[in-house]
């Protein structure tokens, strides 16, 4: 009798164990993906300034004469798109709307590139005092992007790595946990290629 309470015992015991470490396990990955979606905040946050910066931006390039209006107009649009893909946390875990979302600011860094190039034509708009201090602020705006993408892929890469680790992979299958991978950013095709621009056409001038 005594050996059949231990071995009872015993079961509850090891349960309890057991227990606590999924109870620990869980809260682990509560307290990894709330990290992911911290650093996710982040990239919000610049890329919005970043588009929060670009209306001045237009409005201060459209005063200088003749400036080519296909640029300009490349950049409300490439805005205008980034608008329309939904950048909330549940992007992470969804490869084609993170791709999509990717590819939309992707566009916009590349007409804004197109813009920097343009504007070298332009002595009297570059010299300007507005234009200057917007460039200064686009300038820190970039470097932020680049700062927190970074930091994102590398809190991502912990967080993957994490959740496909044996037990925990086990235990988010057996469980149904709602934790899954997240993706990354990645180097957009061309993007190490800068932007062709002809001066010598007058099209558009």
């Amino acid at each position: 009798m005594n050996k059949k309470w231990l071995g009872c015992g015993g079961l509850v015991v090891l349960g309890l164990i057991v227990g606590l470490w999924a109870v620990g396990l869980y809260n682990g990955l509560v307290s990894g993906n709330e990290k992911v979606n911290e650093a996710w905040a982040q990239v919000e946050n610049v890329y919005q300034r970043r588009a929060d910066l670009i209306p001045n931006l237009v409005e201060t390039v459209k005063g200088s004469a003749g400036f080519e209006q296909t640029t300009l107009q490349n950049i409300v649009d490439a805005r205008s798109r980034v608008g329309q893909v939904s950048a909330d946390s549940s992007i992470l875990s969804d490869p084609a709307k993170f791709a999509q979302f990717e590819q939309a600011q992707g566009q916009l860094s590349s007409a804004l590139s197109r813009l920097l190039v343009v504007v070298e034509n332009y002595p009297d708009l570059k010299s300007t005092v507005a234009f200057r201090d917007l460039m200064s602020q686009l300038e820190g705006t970039e470097n932020r992007i680049s700062v927190e993408r970074k930091r994102f892929n590398e809190v991502a890469r912990d967080w993957n790595v994490q959740v496909k680790r044996f037990p925990t992979s086990l235990f988010i299958r057996l469980l149904g946990w709602d934790f899954r991978d997240k993706a990354y950013f990645t180097a957009q095709p061309g993007a190490e290629t800068a932007p062709k621009v002809d001066f010598n056409s007058g099209a558009n001038r």
